[in-house]
């Protein structure tokens, strides 16, 4: 093919001026508003060129403009995208925010229920274990905490603070082995003493003759002098009764839920 082409390289050049000189030439020729018989012939003969020609100009824009234009759209499309992941994490933004104040009006809410002074804290870890339920808040020394101090969530009782450093304290949950709250059934007022039973309470020294049904809920009696009277512990969610005890068997589901807590109030402990 190399050899064919420098051996007809100058008929081959010739042919193309020769041609491009006939379509330069019919090109002038239709700028006339009359025309000879040869140059009639001129462009009967250059006509199909002139078509492919333009053919391809044609087709050759096109193919620029839609090439050109598709760059632009992959650059829209990636503009849009780009602002299509930063308004969903704006609106994610705003969703946590909502969530947040609403779960806050609740906590105020329930301050000015309490009647008691309270600092609010964030929950920032957690130890549930089957031998050990604590969570640590990140308030501490510095903010006055101290040993003891009743922790409360909007739905109910927490725990109680057992160690405190200057920014962060660790809070025994009631749900742990260790804790004890005495406690009062609110529609019969029958007392007892709630314990930690991994996920759930057991009520212990109420007595048989007692009225106790499941749904009942339980609140802090007040007594041992770190809750409040009147908080809510959790609702009753099985009685057993047996004749040779001397108490009933009650299990209660706690009204606090440990799994989704993410704010709580400490009671300073000193009235306002």
């Amino acid at each position: 093919m190399r050899d064919l082409l420098s051996r007809y390289r100058f008929s081959l050049l010739a042919m193309v001026v020769l041609l491009a000189s006939l379509i330069l030439y019919s090109y002038n020729i239709r700028q006339k508003s009359t025309t000879t018989f040869f140059e009639r012939a001129v462009l009967s003969v250059v006509a199909p060129f002139q078509l492919g020609i333009d053919s391809t100009a044609t087709a050759v824009m096109a193919a620029w403009n839609d090439y050109l234009w598709l760059i632009e759209t992959r650059r829209r499309n990636v503009q849009l995208e780009t602002e299509n992941r930063e308004l969903r994490a704006r609106l994610e933004l705003l969703d946590e925010i909502s969530l947040q104040n609403q779960r806050l009006r609740k906590l105020l809410a329930f301050v000015d229920d309490l009647d008691r002074a309270a600092l609010p804290a964030l929950v920032i870890g957690e130890d549930v274990t089957p031998w050990s339920r604590t969570i640590v808040i990140n308030k501490g020394t510095r903010s006055g905490l101290r040993q003891g101090l009743a922790v409360v969530a909007s739905e109910g009782v927490v725990g109680r603070v057992i160690k405190t450093s200057a920014h962060s304290s660790r809070v025994l949950l009631i749900t742990d082995p260790s804790s004890a709250v005495a406690t009062l059934v609110q529609r019969t007022r029958s007392r007892g003493v709630s314990r930690g039973r991994g996920d759930r309470l057991t009520v212990e020294y109420v007595e048989q003759d007692a009225d106790i049904q499941k749904g009942d809920l339980l609140v802090t009696s007040g007594m041992g002098g770190i809750f409040p009277k009147g908080l809510p512990l959790g609702r009753v969610v099985a009685v057993q009764q047996d004749h040779f005890d001397l108490f009933q068997r009650i299990e209660a589901a706690p009204s606090a839920d440990f799994s989704r807590l993410e704010e709580v109030l400490v009671i300073l402990g000193d009235d306002r």
